[in-house]
C-alpha cells in the first residue's frame, strides 16, 4: 500500500493511516498492519532502523500515527502520551445535533477516567462536524464518549446498532487530523496536520 508520509526526521516518522487497516496486530496475531507494511518497505529499501509505533489508532479511524525509529525514541514518545504532553485533535461525524457548541464528557472507560473535550464545527441536516479532543488516550474513547450522550459517531457499528440510524457510512466518520508535541530528541515543537480524507470529504459534499 501507498501510506502518505506526512513527517519524517532522524527519528520519527509521522504517516497519514487510512481507514480499514489495523496499526497493529491484535490478539489473532494479523500478519498484515500498518506497522508490518511500513517496516517490510524500509526493510525493502535498505533502511537500518526498524519503526515502533507510538501510540495506537483503532482499524476504522484514518489519520495521524507516529513512529519511533528505535525503542529508546519510541519510550520518550509513549512517555509522553501517557503523561498528556501530546495534544491530538480529530474530526469526528455525530449523529444528530449536539445540545451546546462546546463541552466536555467526562465518564470511566473500563474503570478508568476519560475525558473528551468538543467543539461543533458545522451542523448538517441530520448531523453535526465536531472537532474532539481526548485528553486522555482510553481505547475507542472517542466513539464510546459520543455514542453515551446519545449522539454516536455516523457509521459506528461496534457500539449501537446500524439499523437504528438512517444515515449510513462504510466505516466510522473518524479521523486522527492534528498532534502538537515537544519533540523527544530536539526538544522542538511539532505540530502536524492534514486535510480531511477523501472519503469524508465525499461524505460531506454529498450529505447537507
Amino acid at each position: 500500500m501507498n501510506i502518505p508520509v506526512v513527517y519524517e526526521d532522524d527519528w520519527l516518522l509521522v504517516v497519514n493511516k487510512p481507514a480499514g487497516l489495523l496499526s497493529v496486530p491484535t490478539p489473532k496475531n494479523e500478519s498484515r498492519t500498518l506497522t508490518s507494511i511500513l517496516n517490510l518497505d524500509a526493510q525493502d529499501k535498505g533502511r537500518k532502523y526498524r519503526l515502533h509505533p507510538c501510540h495506537r489508532l483503532d482499524r476504522e479511524t484514518s489519520g495521524l500515527m507516529i513512529y519511533a525509529k528505535g525503542k529508546s525514541t519510541q519510550k520518550k514518545m509513549t512517555d509522553a502520551f501517557r503523561a498528556r504532553l501530546v495534544a491530538k485533535k480529530y474530526i469526528a461525524f455525530v449523529h444528530g445535533k449536539l445540545p451546546h457548541s462546546t463541552g466536555e464528557i467526562s465518564s470511566a472507560i473500563e474503570s478508568k477516567s476519560a475525558l473528551t473535550k468538543y467543539k461543533v464545527l458545522a451542523v448538517k441536516s441530520n448531523y453535526s462536524v465536531v472537532e474532539a479532543m481526548p485528553l486522555t488516550g482510553r481505547t475507542n474513547q472517542i466513539r464510546i464518549h459520543f455514542k453515551n450522550i446519545q449522539h454516536p459517531l455516523v457509521g459506528e457499528d461496534k457500539f449501537v446498532f446500524r439499523k437504528d440510524f438512517a444515515l449510513r457510512f462504510k466505516h466510522v466518520c473518524l479521523e486522527a487530523k492534528e498532534l502538537n508535541f515537544r519533540h523527544p530528541v530536539t526538544g522542538k515543537d511539532v505540530r502536524i496536520s492534514i486535510d480531511l480524507a477523501q472519503d469524508l470529504k465525499d461524505f460531506l459534499a454529498s450529505h447537507d
